[in-house]
């Protein structure tokens, strides 16, 4: 039995099946698969939020997913933080990004919101931008001309295919932060695209 959680994993995304598998959606995706492979069932309403405890690599962590839709994430994540006294330094955010080619992987320990609506209201709410994230690319390598559109469509069967990938490389990625710490599994995880290794420089 896992005890009372030291690590806050929060995904971004929208409540709702017509949102489930868009692009805005991979950080609840994410979630879901951490969940997956860790037998953690995330289902409890907590704070304007889906959360289940657990334990992966030894933590004892907090798996989130909002119910407030993205742009008001912010109070969710605050009101879970307030209540198991989380901190901003033991708090990861898992969440799409549009300015990352697509299944690239990015980790950072702090930062701007990057103009992802989200995150600015988690930074807005918590007051600091000084909290873990990964980020995970959605652009498809086209121009978008509009990207609100482009991010709430839905996936694509060959897009698809490429999530599946993507959604272990991550919860591996989450795995390794856990275990190891966010500059190693910077080193280790950060990566352009699908099937490259290589670091992109930001």
């Amino acid at each position: 039995m896992a005890g009372k959680p030291t690590r806050l994993i929060v995904g971004l995304g929208n409540p709702g099946p017509q949102y489930e598998l868009t692009p805005h959606n991979l950080g609840f995706l994410v979630i879901d698969r951490l969940a997956a492979r860790h037998d953690i069932r995330v289902a409890r309403p907590e704070a304007k939020a889906l959360v289940g405890v657990g334990t992966i690599e030894g933590t004892d962590v907090l798996l989130a997913k909002p119910q407030t839709f993205m742009n008001l994430s912010g109070p969710a994540v605050k009101g879970l933080m307030d209540k198991y006294e989380i901190g901003p330094t033991d708090l990861l955010l898992v969440y799409d990004e549009l300015d990352i080619p697509w299944t690239g992987l990015r980790i950072r320990p702090k930062g701007s919101a990057g103009g992802h609506n989200g995150v600015k209201s988690v930074i807005q709410t918590l007051g600091t931008d000084e909290f873990a994230r990964l980020r995970l690319g959605i652009h498809p390598g086209h121009p978008v001309r509009d990207g609100a559109g482009f991010v709430l469509s839905p996936l694509k069967k060959a897009q698809l295919e490429d999530v599946e990938e993507l959604l272990d490389h991550t919860a591996q990625a989450v795995e390794s932060i856990l275990a190891e710490g966010v500059e190693k599994s910077m080193t280790r995880f950060n990566r352009r695209a699908r099937g490259l290794t290589n670091i992109e420089e930001e």
